[in-house]
C-alpha cells in the first residue's frame, strides 16, 4: 500500500468521526440535556442539532409526555387508630428538562415520598369511615400538596387517585356484619310495610264489600217494601172498587188465623181482640145457621175436642195449646172462642159451597140436623 494513502485514509476517518459527532437527531417528545466540559450548556430540542464535537456531550434524555406512576401500598394511620394500606395512581408531567436532571437527584422516588407523608397527614386527621368515603377530599389535597412541591423540580403534577384502600381483615369483617345487618334491617322494614300495605288493602276491600253489600241490601228492602206497598194499595183499591161485603172481610179474617198456628214450635198464641166481632159478623151474616152449627156448652169436653179437630181438619182451625197451665175461667173461655171461630169457618164455608153447587145445602142441612 501507497505510505502517502495511509495518512489520508485516516484524515478521511476523523474527519467522518467528527461529522457524525457534530449531528444529533432527537426524536419527538424528547428533550436531551448538553453539557459543554462538565456544565449544562443547552436543551435539544426534537429534530436537526449540532453539536461542538468532543467539547459537548449528552447529559440526560428525558421524555416530556404525560407519564403515570404507580406506588406500592403504603401503610397510615387513621384518626381512629387503624392502620390502613393506601395505594395512590400520580399522573406528571417534565415541563422544565434542566430543572428535572439538576433539581433532583431521582424526581420519581422524591414524588413517592412526598406522596406517602402528605398522606399520612390527610389521613391522620380523618377516621376510617371519612377515608373510606372521602376520596374526591383526599385527592384534591394531594394535588395541591405535590403540585406546588414538584414546580421547582420541573414536574407538573397532572392528576393524583387513590388505587385502593385496604382496611385490616377484623375491620371488614365487621364492616361487612355491619352491612349485612343494615340489609336484614331494610328487609324486614320492607317486609313490614309490605305485611302493612296488604292488610289496609285488605280492610279496605272488606269495607267496600260490606258497605257494597249493605247497599244492596237496602236497595233490596226498598223495593221490596215498595212491592208490598204497592201490592197492598192494589188490593186496597180493588176492595174499595168492587165494595166488598163486610160478610166478605169477616171471612177473611177468619181465614188468615189459622195461619197463626201453621208453625211447629208455636206452643202458645193469642186470639186477637177483633176474633169476637169477627164471629158476631159472621153469626149475624148466616143467621140461624151458625148458631146450629156451635155446639152447647153443655157437652162433654172429650166431645169438644172432637169438634174442634175437626173443624180445624176442616177449616183449618187451630187448636189452642197453653205452654202454662191458666186458670179455669181463661180456659174456658178460650176453648169457647175456638169453638165459635171453628163453627164460623165450617158455616162459612159450607154457604160457600152451597152457592157453588145446588147439592151443597142439602148436606149442610144434614149436617145441622
Amino acid at each position: 500500500m501507497d505510505p502517502v494513502l495511509i495518512p489520508i485514509l485516516v484524515a478521511a476517518i476523523v474527519v467522518v468521526f467528527l461529522v457524525a459527532s457534530t449531528v444529533r437527531i432527537v426524536p419527538q417528545a424528547r428533550r436531551y440535556n448538553i453539557e459543554r466540559f462538565g456544565r449544562y450548556r443547552r436543551t435539544l430540542q426534537p429534530g436537526l442539532n449540532f453539536v461542538v464535537p468532543v467539547a459537548d456531550r449528552i447529559n440526560t434524555k428525558l421524555d416530556v409526555r404525560e407519564q403515570v406512576y404507580s406506588s406500592d401500598p403504603k401503610p397510615v394511620i387513621t384518626e381512629d387508630n387503624l392502620v390502613v394500606n393506601i395505594d395512590t395512581v400520580l399522573y406528571y408531567q417534565i415541563t422544565d428538562p434542566r430543572a428535572a436532571a439538576y433539581e433532583v437527584a431521582d424526581y420519581l422516588h422524591a414524588i413517592d415520598q412526598l406522596t406517602v407523608t402528605t398522606l399520612r397527614n390527610v389521613i391522620g386527621s380523618m377516621d376510617l369511615e371519612g377515608t373510606l368515603t372521602s376520596r374526591e377530599e383526599i385527592n384534591a389535597r394531594l394535588r395541591t400538596v405535590l403540585d406546588d412541591a414538584t414546580g421547582k423540580w420541573g414536574i407538573r403534577v397532572n392528576r393524583v387517585e387513590i388505587k385502593a384502600i385496604d382496611p385490616p381483615h377484623t375491620i371488614k369483617e365487621a364492616m361487612e356484619k355491619q352491612m349485612r345487618a343494615e340489609r336484614d334491617k331494610r328487609a324486614a322494614i320492607l317486609h313490614a310495610e309490605g305485611e302493612r300495605q296488604a292488610k289496609i288493602l285488605t280492610a279496605e276491600g272488606t269495607k267496600q264489600k260490606d258497605i257494597l253489600e249493605a247497599q244492596g241490601t237496602q236497595q233490596a228492602m226498598i223495593l221490596r217494601a215498595d212491592g208490598e206497598a204497592k201490592a197492598v194499595e192494589l188490593v186496597f183499591q180493588a176492595v174499595h172498587r168492587n165494595n166488598a161485603d163486610p160478610k166478605i172481610l169477616a171471612y177473611k179474617y177468619l181465614e188468615t188465623l189459622p195461619h197463626l198456628a201453621k208453625s211447629d214450635n208455636n206452643t202458645f198464641w193469642v186470639i186477637p181482640g177483633e176474633l169476637t166481632e169477627a164471629v158476631r159478623a159472621v153469626t149475624s151474616a148466616f143467621g140461624d145457621q151458625s148458631t146450629m152449627g156451635l155446639p152447647s156448652p153443655a157437652q162433654p169436653e172429650e166431645t169438644t175436642a172432637t169438634d174442634v179437630d175437626g173443624a180445624a181438619d176442616e177449616g183449618g182451625a187451630p187448636v189452642l195449646e197453653a205452654s202454662t197451665a191458666p186458670s179455669l175461667d181463661a180456659a174456658a173461655a178460650a176453648d169457647e172462642a175456638a169453638k165459635q171461630a171453628a163453627a164460623a169457618v165450617s158455616d162459612a164455608k159450607a154457604e160457600a159451597e152451597a152457592a157453588r153447587s145446588p147439592q151443597v145445602p142439602g148436606r149442610a142441612q144434614t149436617s145441622g140436623d
